[in-house]
C-alpha cells in the first residue's frame, strides 16, 4: 500500500459523516461473510485498507505488542474496526469487522476472528463525533501514569510551554492548542476487562469535553479525532510528550513551567507519596 502526504490530505477533505456511496439496502441480509464488497476496494486509504496499514507503523512503534491495542475508523455509517487477539502487524483486509452505526448491528465479521474488546469504548468516542479512534498500550503512556500515582493528583496528566502540544486541538474539530496553553489529560482506573473501561472514558469524556484522548493506569491511552489523519497526528504527539514527560521527570524538571517565585500554582500544593 502506498501512503502520503498528498494520500493523507485527502482524508482531511472526506467528513466521517459522508461515503463514498450510497448504502446498499440488499448487503444487509443474510450472512454477514457474504459481504466482502463492504472491504474491497483499490483505494488505499479505504479504511480497510488503511488499518492493516496503520497497524503495521503502530507496531514499529510498540503501540500494539502482543495483539494489543487497535484501531477503528467511521465511513459514513460503517464503523470499520480491528479483531482482537490477533497479531496486528499482520492483518489484512479481510479481517476487519464492519458495524452498521444507525442499527447497532455487525455487517461483516470474519470468520474464527473476534470483534475488538475495545469496540465499546471506540463507539463511545463515535457518539461523540469522532471519525476515528485509536488505542494504543504504548510504554509512555502507562509510564506516565505510573508517576502519577506518586503525586497527589492521579487523575490528571499536565504539561505545559513546548511545541508539540500545537499537535492537540483545544476541542475536537477546533483550532489546536497553542504554545502557552496547558494540555491536560484525564486518567481512569484500569479494570480487569477491556470493555468494563466503557463506563469510566464516558465519564472522563463528560466531565472533559475538551479533551482527544483518555489514559488508563497501568494500560494504555484512547485517543480520538474528528478524522482519521487528526487522530493518528494527536496519537504521535502526545506519545512524543509522554515520552519528554518521563525523561523529564528523571532530570527533575517540572511538566508545567515555573513561574517567578520557581513555582506554578499546581506544584505549591503538590506533594510526594513516600
Amino acid at each position: 500500500m502506498q501512503s502520503s502526504k498528498r494520500s493523507f490530505a485527502r482524508l482531511r477533505g472526506k467528513s466521517h459523516g459522508q461515503s463514498d456511496a450510497a448504502p446498499d439496502s440488499t448487503a444487509y441480509a443474510g450472512d454477514h461473510e457474504s459481504n466482502d464488497h463492504l472491504i474491497t476496494s483499490d483505494d488505499p486509504l479505504h479504511p480497510a485498507n488503511l488499518i492493516p496499514e496503520l497497524c503495521r507503523k503502530f507496531y514499529t512503534l510498540g503501540w500494539v505488542t502482543g495483539t494489543g491495542g487497535g484501531i477503528s475508523i467511521r465511513q459514513g455509517d460503517h464503523i470499520f474496526i480491528a479483531p482482537s487477539g490477533v497479531q496486528k502487524e499482520m492483518l489484512v483486509p479481510q479481517d476487519i469487522f464492519v458495524y452498521w452505526y444507525q442499527q447497532q448491528a455487525y455487517l461483516r465479521t470474519p470468520q474464527l476472528l473476534r470483534p475488538s474488546a475495545c469496540t465499546p469504548l471506540f463507539m463511545a468516542c463515535f457518539d461523540r463525533g469522532a471519525g476515528a479512534a485509536i488505542h494504543t498500550h504504548s510504554q509512555w503512556a502507562v509510564l506516565v501514569t505510573l508517576l502519577l500515582e506518586t503525586i497527589g493528583d492521579r487523575d490528571m496528566f499536565e504539561i505545559n510551554e513546548l511545541e508539540q502540544i500545537k499537535g492537540i486541538p483545544s476541542k475536537m474539530g477546533e483550532a489546536a492548542m497553542g504554545y502557552h496553553d496547558t494540555l491536560r489529560i484525564p486518567v481512569i482506573e484500569n479494570t480487569p476487562h477491556e470493555e468494563d473501561l466503557t463506563a469510566g472514558l464516558t465519564e472522563a469524556i463528560e466531565k472533559h469535553p475538551e479533551a482527544c484522548a483518555v489514559l488508563v493506569r497501568r494500560h494504555g491511552v484512547y485517543v480520538w479525532g474528528e478524522d482519521v489523519a487528526k487522530a493518528k497526528t494527536q496519537a504521535e504527539s502526545l506519545d512524543y510528550l509522554f515520552q519528554l514527560a518521563v525523561e523529564m521527570r528523571k532530570l527533575g524538571i517540572p511538566w508545567l513551567k515555573q513561574g517567578d517565585d520557581g513555582q506554578t500554582e499546581k506544584t505549591k500544593n503538590l506533594h510526594y507519596v513516600e
